[in-house]
């Protein structure tokens, strides 16, 4: 069991809302009170990209600046690929995207399952349906059961190996209740439909309220992958708008100060996010640049993940219908590609928000991961045999892409991309500064392609039902061990023996 006693206790909800915030752990971020989003000069950026159109041959440079280095873009950089409006010129940034995302990644795309622990929350966001006093949402927060019954699903039934757990901020869901539920999803072994060998959760990410460094230190012990917290929105007025004052997070500045919280405390791999729909997008991803330029100039680290969840309807609210900031799906396009480029190293997550058209188009976008048989009510996969149910008021807001992970994978392998169950860069120690470096390289890519080729045989052999996906996953999986064989030679006897090893039955061999 994890050890607890550093962190702080509250007697209720009231007391928790009060006494959480460290302001001392906020104000060594803003030396000088002083902001790293400077608003000021993102308002200035986006009158100049109202007031000029995109120069072809700037916009160029920019473009093999992202490729060649692979570094983040100054703000002014991201602005001026804001002005580009010509289709042309835009296709020359998206191919350009998918080039990086290619050198980066490789044509993986990772795979993962959201997992809602708790709807109980002590803040007042206007547009979430888990909301405090939001009467028509139907709160409950798991018991380790029934976690155990929604990971035999999630492990035992689909096939997932990475989750991401989400929390609402109250003190029933404690850090004490998150490292809890962390260390049983681990414990869990469930055996496989197929095959019958033993399959469990290898990698949970968290998305949860911003913690102390106490807290992120517990979380650290019992082995968090990535640690998430979306902004929702960085504009300071409209954030003050949607987050109640009396609320925790309310208080923007500690929100803003997660990250630099996280890699203080040993969590290396942060995932940003802001909600868009709420704000002008230009405003939220110039910022966005602002911040991983930030964390880069304290840690030398930037995101690990960027998520880009749009607005979505949820119960109790007439927010997100109502937002005048609301995006089409040619402008997420846009903020997808503009993104690779400016951050040219992160991890890109489209989620089930989103349309299958919309996902299946972000692909061609510089995306990474995305979820799949994904159902977001509090336990919603062990309550309802179909993955695709949905209901408004037990879940944050309505999913948009209802497909199996069986018809993801052969999607995905018709169109010779592999999906990858790979968790093994994080048992090795390759998180942080040190998969950064590799990451800009392309040297992380290669590797993981061994892996994801590995965990890939797993799933199919596991797994998959239909005989068409079989088939295209076959055809799929010679042609990138070929691949790694011309790429490295002399290793591809090693990595013969770990995949013969696992068509045998071996399960979570890796490199």
């Amino acid at each position: 069991m994890a050890d607890c006693s550093s962190i702080r206790s509250f007697k209720d909800a009231a007391d928790y809302t009060k006494n959480f915030i460290i302001q001392t752990e906020i104000d060594k971020y803003l030396p000088g009170g002083k902001h790293f989003i400077d608003e000021g000069l993102i308002n200035r950026l986006i009158e100049e990209i109202d007031a000029r159109p995109a120069d072809p041959v700037r916009v160029r440079e920019i473009i093999a600046k992202s490729e060649s280095t692979c570094e983040t873009l100054l703000p002014e950089e991201t602005a001026e690929l804001m002005r580009v409006t010509d289709p042309a010129l835009f296709e020359e940034m998206r191919a350009a995207a998918a080039r990086i995302k290619l050198k980066v990644y490789d044509n993986r795309i990772v795979m993962f399952a959201p997992l809602y622990m708790s709807n109980l929350c002590v803040n007042g966001c206007r547009y979430c349906g888990f909301r405090e006093g939001n009467e028509l949402q139907k709160r409950r927060v798991l018991t380790m059961d029934e976690l155990k019954q929604e990971v035999d699903v999630l492990a035992g039934r689909i096939g997932h190996k990475r989750l991401i757990a989400v929390y609402g901020e109250h003190p029933t869901t404690s850090t004490e209740y998150i490292a809890e539920t962390i260390e049983t999803c681990y414990n869990r072994k469930v055996p496989a439909p197929k095959t019958g060998a033993l399959n469990g959760i290898r990698r949970v990410n968290v998305n949860a309220a911003p913690l102390p460094v106490a807290d992120l230190r517990v979380l650290r012990s019992v082995g968090i992958g990535t640690f998430q917290v979306f902004q929702e929105t960085y504009n300071r007025k409209l954030y003050e708008q949607m987050h109640p004052s009396w609320s925790v997070k309310g208080n923007y500045d500690w929100r803003t100060t997660c990250f630099h919280r996280c890699l203080e405390a040993g969590v290396d791999d942060v995932g940003f996010g802001v909600l868009y729909g709420l704000c002008d997008w230009r405003f939220e991803l110039l910022a966005t640049i602002m911040h991983a330029r930030d964390l880069e100039r304290w840690f030398n680290i930037g995101p690990h993940t960027l998520s880009f969840p749009r607005l979505e309807p949820a119960s109790g609210t007439r927010v997100p219908e109502e937002s005048p900031w609301l995006i089409d799906d040619d402008t997420f396009r846009r903020i997808l590609v503009i993104a690779r480029l400016s951050v040219p190293y992160t991890g890109m997550i489209v989620t089930a928000r989103e349309s299958p058209a919309s996902r299946n188009k972000a692909l061609d976008c510089g995306m990474t991961q995305l979820d799949c048989s994904s159902n977001i009510a509090i336990k919603g996969y062990s309550d309802f045999e179909n993955e695709a149910h949905q209901e408004k008021e037990r879940q944050q807001f309505m999913l948009g892409d209802n497909r199996s992970i069986e018809e993801m994978v052969r999607y995905l392998a018709d169109r010779g991309t592999i999906t990858s169950f790979c968790t093994a860069g994080y048992r090795c120690g390759r998180t942080g500064g040190c998969i950064m470096d590799a990451l800009k390289t392309g040297r992380e890519g290669k590797f993981c392609k061994i892996n994801a080729v590995l965990t890939f045989r797993e799933w199919l052999d596991d797994f998959a039902k239909d005989p068409a996906t079989m088939a295209a996953g076959e055809a799929l999986i010679q042609k990138e061990l070929a691949g790694i064989k011309d790429w490295v030679p002399k290793f591809y006897p090693s990595v013969m023996k770990q995949y013969e090893a696992t068509c045998r039955g071996e399960r979570d061999l890796f490199f």
